[in-house]
Order: structure tokens, then C-alpha cells, then sequence
């Protein structure tokens, strides 16, 4: 059942992708080679070119570029000058779309998530599948799940506020 995603799993609609990465586990090995394993807990979708939400939606910027390729690449930026925020690209080329990683296991908010993961820009457009120090591994498809609006999105309006795309692990 472990393993590695390919990138074929990302390279599907972001509203498939998200919820199939609950309960999937982040694996990172850091530069003084300890492995680290995380299970995802919570993740928001956001899709593409007409999701006012989304990064994208502004068209392609040397900030966003990463997300116009195919599913399976990593998406980070900083925020606050101070955490680097993770997203998972999905889809097609051009589709534009990435799923951010709010929560892993005892880690809630994605600020802390990337602290946590040590990211930083290194990171951006990083291979999932061909990387040694990131990759996402398989597990037990998840069921049981919850939807809630997207967090912190007002700027973009409805009806975008009230999109049930954000997808948390029931406890």
C-alpha cells in the first residue's frame, strides 16, 4: 500500500485530489538525513484560472508559473515574511489548480505545517515523485471526512467565500 504517489495521481481534477489526501503521509527527509513522516489532516482546493481564490486567477506570474504545469509539483510561498505555505499542483498543464496543506497529524495550520517540514524556496517546483527529501506516500484510502468553506478567503468573494473545498479528517 505505501510508496510514493505517482504524479498521475495529481494530475487530476483539484476537487478529486483533496479529499484523497487525507490520510495520506507526507514523508520528509531533512538535510541531516532523519526521516520524518506526517499524516494529512486538512486541505483546501482551489481551481485554477477562474477560482477567485486561487493564485491564479490573476494569469501566470513568475509567483504562480509552477501551478500552470502538470499535477505533482510543489507550490510554496511566504507569507507574513515568516512560513512558507505548502501546495500540491494538480491537474493538467494549464489548469492552474494546487491544493494547500492546512494540517497533518498534531500540527494545525499551515504556517506551522511548512515550519514544521523546514520548507523554504528551495522547494518550489521540487518533483514529488523524483525527490529525496519530500514525497507524499500511499495509504488507506480515507471516508470518513468532513467539507467547510475555505478559510481566510473573503477578498474573493461569493461564490467563492462559501465553496465547500475545504476537507478535514472527522476525528
Amino acid at each position: 500500500m505505501n510508496g510514493k504517489l505517482q504524479n498521475s495521481f495529481f494530475q487530476r481534477d483539484v476537487l478529486e485530489v483533496a479529499p484523497e489526501l487525507l490520510g495520506k503521509i507526507i514523508v520528509r527527509k531533512f538535510s541531516d538525513y532523519h526521516v520524518e513522516k506526517f499524516v494529512i489532516t486538512e486541505v483546501e482546493a482551489y481551481s485554477g484560472n477562474g477560482d477567485l481564490a486561487c493564485h491564479a486567477s490573476k494569469g501566470k506570474t513568475a509567483r504562480t508559473e509552477i501551478m500552470f504545469r502538470e499535477g505533482g509539483l510543489v507550490y510554496v510561498y511566504l507569507i507574513y515574511g515568516m512560513y512558507w505555505m505548502l501546495n500540491i499542483v494538480t491537474g493538467k498543464e494549464n489548469d492552474a489548480a494546487a491544493v494547500l496543506i492546512r494540517g497533518v497529524e498534531g500540527i494545525s495550520g499551515p504556517g506551522r505545517v511548512g515550519k514544521k517540514l523546514h520548507l523554504d524556496k528551495s522547494f518550489y517546483g521540487e518533483n514529488m515523485f523524483n525527490s529525496e527529501r519530500f514525497w507524499i506516500e500511499n495509504a488507506e484510502t480515507v471516508e470518513n471526512y468532513i467539507t467547510t468553506p475555505r478559510i481566510g478567503i473573503n477578498y474573493a468573494g461569493e461564490p467563492w467565500i462559501s465553496k465547500p473545498w475545504r476537507f478535514l479528517l472527522r476525528t
